[in-house]
């Protein structure tokens, strides 16, 4: 007597083997222009928005949505939370340039 094998897919579907590609393709990293833009010199300008930006994910100073980021640097001394001294001088005299006033996530809704 034999024994009846159980059914496996390979007795309904017929076993195909990829041939190997010789040609094989290297994953390479799309250049982006911001990489690009990284090469260039920065301006002071740059250098100084870089640090608010740096000021801004820094929750260590308090939540800055809704308002300006002299205003949360003044609400974080005032809780003694001792932010950057270099930040508000940066940020005064600079209250009319909205690069300089409105954090980073000013432009999403609340």
């Amino acid at each position: 007597m034999t024994a009846k094998r159980a059914g496996l897919i390979t007795d309904s579907f017929k076993v195909v083997k990829k041939a190997k590609r010789e040609n094989k393709r290297k994953k390479e990293a799309p250049s982006h222009p911001k990489q690009d833009a990284e090469l260039l010199p920065l301006t002071a300008k740059d250098i100084e928005l870089q640090e608010l930006r740096q000021f801004d994910q820094n929750w260590q100073y308090g939540p800055c949505t809704g308002i300006s980021r002299l205003e949360r640097w003044e609400r974080a001394s005032l809780h003694g939370l001792n932010p950057p001294q270099e930040i508000k001088e940066m940020l005064r005299g600079r209250e009319a340039d909205p690069d300089y006033t409105y954090c980073l996530w000013s432009g999403y809704p609340l």
